[in-house]
């Protein structure tokens, strides 16, 4: 095969495709389906990603927006070996993104599309992988609900699973009244066609289907108009003439009319692994040839456009100004990224870091700022720092070791920086002493350290004494000067912490049986596999009873406060409420009803209850929102 990538796989961008989005330079069009268009990108790493980015008239729908919130937390909480995980995203941008790992490998549509049906063992490997796939979403409280061919990526190692819970989304918004249609009428289940009901059960009769048009080359039943194939689906019995008689009996039961009939996931790989002749194991081998060369010319990736060279300013700024990102006297000419190097751009959406605004050892800085007087190459001051002719370092400082001074600069021995000097901060090589010459000798001035250093005393036996009395009059222990720092502030001289700065979080779901960290930022539902039960070092959890139906929220590391309809959740009224339990009933909370949570670790928050998922929702969950003072008390020791 060529080099060059090929024109179907990789369609170049057109005037009306976006050229970055979220901070992600652009590369190509990998494809466009009911609820948006997907984009090849690039990490800030060089690593290829699939970015989906919403069709406007879905982004301008609200309830299509809260739905699709919900679902890209819950999608990132799906980390399986036959997924594609989501890395990024921005729901509440102009238009709504997400971005995956790019998976270089065809659909099963396109491979069964040129190459005709699977092999048996294929088949199997395809099946197992895919229902190792589902037990993850299941298990994350998602269903799939649009399962199909055009879903399941045919990687080297194994199928892939993608678009998982995506497209509940676009359910019971505006648009499914207008034409837009964003399910797959072939390949959805009797129940969810009929009466819009959605189950596990329903993915399950989607595997079959897949399994059916991996094997055959087509769908179980037929072809035709979206009307003609639901009503075969519902009505009817599928076309498994042509399927090889081993798969027959799994097929039957996965397209069973009544979900409850349906095998589990477990059965299900433990029916392929009976039907395999030999064990089945996942390897490169597992695809036959034709269709495994297409993994390699979706390998030949191609590189995002090259960022224009920046404009050389105008004017050149006054020299006794340096900017942070001062570069050297020569800027090497910028460099056409390959396939595997990472972009000049810094995404933007929650899950990437910002990239850091300091250059590495040997990286030249930001183009148009103009270098500094004198300034070895390489020497980049520190963010903000700015000199002017004559001015002298204060009494005591002393630069970082072989950092030369910048022109004008008079450097006295004695300071020593505190750690860190300046995070990201590249020390050149030292240059020869004789560049420079030696400091200037200041006049000493003792009588002037003297009389400091009398005042000095007499000040901080002042505010001591200052202190104990404050403390001795509230009739508490006294603190000295600096203790109880913490995020929120330094302490005053009468041991009082500044309030810190509230950090307000809106929409969240907490699934049952997980629980939150009001120290995470933002705080993300998980589970806590490592004490035992599910929430057992969470701040605020949401418990499900199966059994008895008491649902429950409550804080395995601290104390809840329900605040009566007379109060409103603030730090003020949280710090001064008693009244604590470690349980709240959720029958207890309607609309708006307020919280107060106080960890151990000194963090208070307040939850505001804003209502649980329905029932006919398959994903349990209550919403709230949150509002968190972090470090606002003393943290417990015990």
């Amino acid at each position: 095969m060529g080099s060059a990538p090929s024109a179907e796989l990789f369609q170049p961008l057109k005037a009306d495709d976006p050229a970055v989005v979220g901070g992600y330079r652009l590369a190509a069009v990998l494809g466009a389906g009911g609820m948006g268009k997907v984009y090849l990108s690039y990490t800030p790493g060089g690593r290829p990603i699939a970015l989906k980015v919403i069709r406007s008239e879905f982004s301008e729908d609200p309830e299509f927006r809260r739905r699709f919130q919900q679902e890209v937390r819950s999608a990132e909480r799906v980390q399986g070996l036959y997924t594609a995980p989501v890395i990024d995203s921005d729901t509440e941008g102009d238009q709504p993104w997400l971005a995956t790992a790019y998976v270089p490998g065809p659909a099963l549509s396109q491979a069964v599309a040129l190459h005709g049906g699977l092999p048996l063992r294929s088949v199997l490997l395809l099946t197992v992988g895919v229902a190792e796939a589902l037990h993850v979403i299941h298990g994350a409280g998602i269903v799939h609900r649009d399962l199909k061919p055009a879903n399941v990526l045919l990687a080297a190692d194994g199928p892939r699973v993608i678009d998982f819970g995506i497209a509940r989304a676009a359910d019971t918004t505006a648009l499914t009244s207008t034409g837009v249609s964003v399910g797959t009428p072939a390949f959805m289940a009797p129940e969810q066609a009929s009466a819009g009901t959605i189950t596990p059960a329903t993915d399950i009769f989607a595997l079959g289907q897949i399994v059916a048009f991996a094997a055959i080359g087509a769908p179980a039943f037929g072809d035709g108009s979206s009307h003609a194939v639901l009503y075969r689906i519902v009505h009817e019995d599928p076309d498994l003439s042509r399927l090889p008689d081993e798969l027959r009996p799994l097929v039957t039961r996965c397209l069973s009319r009544d979900p409850a009939a349906r095998p589990g996931l477990t059965e299900i790989i433990e029916l392929c692994q009976q039907i395999s002749p030999e064990p089945l194991r996942q390897g490169e081998d597992w695809l036959p040839r034709t269709v495994a060369g297409s993994i390699t010319e979706r390998l030949q990736l191609p590189a995002p456009a090259p960022t224009p060279p920046p404009q050389q300013p105008a004017t050149a700024p006054t020299p006794t100004e340096y900017s942070p990102h001062t570069p050297p006297a020569h800027t090497p000419a910028p460099q056409t990224p390959s396939p595997h190097t990472p972009p000049p751009y810094a995404p933007t959406g929650h899950a990437v870091a910002a990239a850091p605004t300091q250059a590495a050892p040997g990286v030249p800085a930001a183009p148009g700022a103009p270098a500094a007087p004198g300034a070895p190459p390489g020497y980049r001051p520190a963010p903000g720092y700015q000199t002017q002719p004559g001015y002298q370092n204060p009494p005591g400082y002393r630069n970082p070791p072989g950092h030369p001074n910048p022109s004008g600069h008079q450097a006295v021995s004695g300071y020593a920086n505190p750690a860190p000097y300046n995070p990201g901060y590249h020390t050149p090589p030292p240059l020869h002493p004789s560049r420079y010459g030696p400091p200037a000798q200041r006049p000493r001035r003792t009588w002037l350290i003297v009389v400091g250093s009398v005042v000095a005393t007499f000040v901080g036996l002042g505010i001591i004494g200052y202190v104990v009395s404050n403390g001795n009059d509230k009739g508490g222990d006294a603190k000295s000067p600096g203790s109880g720092s913490s995020a929120g502030g330094s302490a005053s001289p009468g041991g009082k912490r500044p309030d810190p700065q509230p950090a307000a979080y809106q929409g969240i779901n907490v699934t049952g049986n997980y629980s939150l960290r009001l120290a995470d930022n933002p705080p993300r539902p998980a589970e806590d596999r490592e004490s035992g039960v599910t929430y057992g070092k969470g701040d605020f959890y949401f418990y499900r009873d199966t059994t008895f139906g008491h649902d429950q929220v409550g804080s395995a590391n601290g104390k809840l406060v329900l605040l009566n309809n007379a109060q409103k959740g603030s730090l003020e009224t949280c710090r001064a409420e008693t009244r604590f339990t470690e349980k709240i009933e959720l029958d207890q909370l309607t609309d708006g009803s307020q919280i107060c949570v106080l960890s151990k670790a000194g963090h208070i928050a307040v939850a505001t209850y804003r209502g649980r998922s329905g029932p006919d929702d398959p994903s349990k969950y209550i919403t709230i929102d949150l509002t968190v003072w972090r470090n606002a008390d003393e943290a417990q020791t015990r």
